[in-house]
């Protein structure tokens, strides 16, 4: 059976410490622990005295002075890493934690997952062909030296930095390596990490060059481990849930997290909020718990993306300068569906062209899989037809060869809509107004990944207002936009006034438009 030892880097709060190490070592397995040695000396000896009798915890061979972006936090790691080795050879994998992780699942099903999924979980990510770093520097990290702390010496290392830039200092990659890159919490196997230190000790020259890159904690582990371990072998995720804000910085959990953290498919959390006093009750008594069942849903991300996302709407995809100064042309009409049943709007769709000859394109700026022609790529992906919204459509209207075209909108794409509303020509928009169900709800949120089978009643009664909140919200920015073609039909209104409605945004005879709005299953789910 699976015995983890814990490797604890910390610089503070040294009663939390002691708590975890206690929770965590109870059931048999172990911690090495490096304390920063920039942290207080009192708070270092306080966390010695309380579990130095502790058999199952032993400290890192040297304590350092740590600082962000440095080789030193790689440096502590393998001290600590060092110390766990020799003090518990019954270790079979080493779990890389800080002081504001905490378990999010029960020791035995940790040590049941661990058992019945074999090999070294790390992110490990081709340094240059994978998306990993989102922005900033790429390969300054590597083909520079850097010796400086970037936070707390930043006119020293920005200096450093434009000397070699502007003198031609750059230097090779060991040969042999190509550089991984992920995140740096990882849990490796006994023969993997004995495995490391044996290779530091032999390859000096990787070592050297890995001390003055930038950022090293998350490329040492992932290169070595990519170039150690076979392929097949390697899980490239980690068994921390963690997320990142917009701005870069970790989400912090507290008190109401409690069951959202317990249905992620992950062992531990970061950062659980110091203030987060029960949170921290609950997840320290679940450790040591026995038969305790996990509903693994998994909807954490997606719920922390829609949630943030809210109230954002406009932000993305702002019109390029090239498209504000161009036009769809005065003679045409562009006819908008607006609905968030997307099956609703597509069947009105389908009867529309039944009953005219006006050509129709469904989801376009929603579906990837739309059906479209060929025009020259821009249809290719959503984010190349959102970002040329303007010269899609002229495309479109010149292969229909019309000066009538439909399209199908969410209600979430404002400003979409105030953007065609703005051009030259004609633009008619007709909302479509649908009643949602909870069962509706609760589809939709499975479908666009809010929540999973296994997601919980509570959460689902907590989420599904959130969701209904958010259409009313939708649908009440798009009235307050004050379009000046918009009309609109109800799911809850009759045929003959919807048909009203239908009328006046197709130009067509009131009878027409009531053929089609007197279908009976035009808005059944």
């Amino acid at each position: 059976m699976a015995k983890i030892a814990y490797i604890l880097l910390c610089h503070k709060d040294p009663d939390a410490i002691i708590k975890q190490a206690d929770r965590l070592t109870s059931v048999g397995d172990y911690m090495s622990i490096h304390f920063d040695a920039n942290a207080s000396k009192e708070h270092y000896k306080a966390i010695r005295k309380a579990l130095d009798n502790n058999p199952n915890v032993t400290f890192a061979t040297k304590r350092i002075r740590c600082g962000w972006g440095e080789w030193s936090l790689v440096q502590a790691t393998l001290y600590a890493v060092e110390a766990a080795v020799e003090a518990f050879p019954r270790a079979t994998h080493f779990y890389m934690l800080s002081g504001d992780c905490m378990a999010i699942k029960s020791a035995e099903y940790t040590h049941r997952y661990l058992d019945n999924n074999d090999g070294d979980f790390i992110e490990s990510f081709h340094y240059f062909e994978s998306d990993w770093i989102k922005t900033g520097w790429t390969e300054e990290r590597l083909i520079y030296r850097h010796w400086f702390n970037e936070r707390t010496q930043k006119k020293r290392f920005y200096a450093m930095f434009n000397i070699q830039k502007r003198l031609g200092l750059k230097r090779e990659i060991p040969p042999d390596i190509q550089v991984q890159i992920g995140s740096q919490w990882w849990c490796l196997r006994r023969q993997t990490i004995e495995a490391i230190l044996e290779f530091c000790k032999k390859r000096r020259d990787v070592v050297r060059f890995f001390r003055t890159t930038w950022i090293p904690d998350e490329t040492f582990f992932q290169t070595l481990v990519r170039h150690m371990v076979p392929e097949k072998e390697i899980h490239p995720r980690t068994l921390t849930f963690l997320m990142f804000t917009d701005y870069g910085m970790p989400v912090t959990f507290y008190n109401d997290h409690y069951d959202l953290l317990l249905a992620q498919d992950y062992l531990f959390a970061r950062k659980i909020s110091a203030d987060a006093q029960d949170l921290k009750r609950r997840l320290g008594l679940l450790y040591s718990a026995i038969g305790v069942q996990f509903q693994i849903s998994n909807e954490g991300r997606s719920l922390f993306k829609f949630l943030t996302g809210r109230g954002r709407i406009g932000r993305r995809f702002s019109t390029r300068f090239w498209e504000t100064e161009s036009t769809l042309g005065r003679e045409r009409e562009l006819l908008i569906v607006v609905c968030k049943k997307w099956h609703v709007a597509k069947r009105v769709l389908e009867r529309i062209r039944q009953t005219t000859n006006v050509p129709a394109i469904e989801y376009v700026f929603n579906e990837e899989d739309a059906p479209l022609p060929a025009l020259g790529g821009i249809e290719k992906t959503l984010g190349k037809r959102t970002r040329h919204r303007r010269a899609l459509m002229r495309m479109l209207f010149d292969y229909f060869e019309t000066d009538r075209l439909i399209v199908c909108m969410d209600p979430s794409n404002l400003d979409l809509l105030e953007d065609f509303a703005a051009d030259r020509s004609v633009t008619r928009i007709l909302e479509i107004e649908c009643t949602f169900s909870e069962d509706y709800l609760i589809g939709h949120a499975m479908r666009v990944g809010l929540a999973g089978e296994q997601t919980s009643q509570e959460t689902l009664d907590r989420l599904l207002p959130t969701i209904r909140n958010d259409m009313v919200f939708e649908s009440d920015a798009i009235r307050d936009a004050q379009f000046e073609n918009h009309c609109r039909i109800r799911e809850a209104a009759s045929p003959r006034e919807n048909a009203e409605e239908l009328s006046k945004f197709l130009s067509v005879s009131h009878d027409k438009a009531h053929e089609i709005t007197s279908t009976d299953y035009l808005f059944a789910d």
